[in-house]
């Protein structure tokens, strides 16, 4: 495999804040292709294939501040040159979104894409002194993190490190937020005395009760010994050093429920229980 084949499979959804120039929020995708490309030691590695997302951690109670907060956040990633955008619904943070919900969702891209003019340009900031120095430091602080993980082993190993890492960040934001250093519309500062919202989206119970009969509708029609097979297989693999995707395949095909799959894995790596230390 080349540079170049790895170069195709490459793609990451990020996350983009409401901050595009603050240095400890933004998010920069010419800072990312540079670090990539030097990673692989290859030209045509400068590219990466990024979807873009807001920030879910972002949203609050207040529906009308999200919509706002979400087309900022939207407008930095189609600037920030993301190659496929998905935005937060208002009332994400609630619940599970409402169809009106998931439309402003769908209108706000729909309006960048087709009234702004944005996605006309490419690059529209290249060459703005402030946008290149905040490229230049975040590859750099990128390039401090690479190098730090390489020198505990690699991303496997650097595991607890990058918990830390994240554990510690959320808490220096949360304290920001707290203490007002950082302002949040409508959480500590602008707050009204206005509901939470009561329009949310609720599931109705008749569709678990649907689920659970079509599952066992599938269980009673499948072939009980290629399932078992199948489970076997996919047990012993995984406490060896096999390749287990194809045999999850192997075993959806065979008619193996997700939640029997992940049974036979719990029996083999047991649950996670992260650290959360502060």
């Amino acid at each position: 495999m080349t540079a170049k084949d790895v170069k195709n499979r490459l793609t990451g959804v990020f996350g983009f804040p409401i901050t595009p120039f603050r240095k400890d929020l933004s998010l920069d995708l010419d800072a990312l292709a540079r670090n990539v490309a030097e990673m692989v030691k290859h030209p045509f590695c400068a590219m990466v294939a990024a979807g873009g997302t807001g920030e879910l951690y972002s949203m609050t109670v207040d529906e009308i501040v999200d919509v706002v907060r979400v087309t900022v956040q939207a407008l930095a990633a189609v600037l920030g040159g993301c190659q496929s955008l998905h935005t937060n619904s208002m009332d994400e943070a609630l619940a599970l979104p409402t169809e009106r919900a998931v439309r402003i969702a769908l209108r706000t891209q729909q309006v960048l894409a087709h009234e702004s003019g944005v996605a006309d340009v490419a690059d529209a900031f290249g060459g703005a002194f402030a946008l290149e120095r905040l490229t230049d430091d975040i590859e750099e602080a990128a390039r401090v993190y690479i190098t730090k993980i390489d020198e505990l082993g690699g991303a496997v190993a650097a595991i607890p490190f990058m918990q830390r890492e994240i554990q510690d960040a959320a808490y220096r934001y949360q304290k920001e937020v707290e203490d007002h250093s950082r302002i949040v519309v409508g959480v500590n500062e602008y707050v009204t005395d206005d509901l939470p919202p009561a329009n949310l989206f609720q599931v109705d119970a008749a569709v678990g009760a649907a689920l659970a009969e079509r599952v066992a509708r599938a269980r009673a029609g499948r072939d009980r010994d290629a399932t078992a097979r199948a489970l076997d297989t996919l047990e012993a693999a995984a406490r060896g050093r096999d390749n287990l995707l194809p045999l999850l395949i192997s075993a959806v095909e065979a008619g193996v429920t997700l939640g029997e799959i992940c049974d036979r894995l719990r029996g083999v790596f047991g649950i996670h229980r992260p650290s959360v230390t502060f």
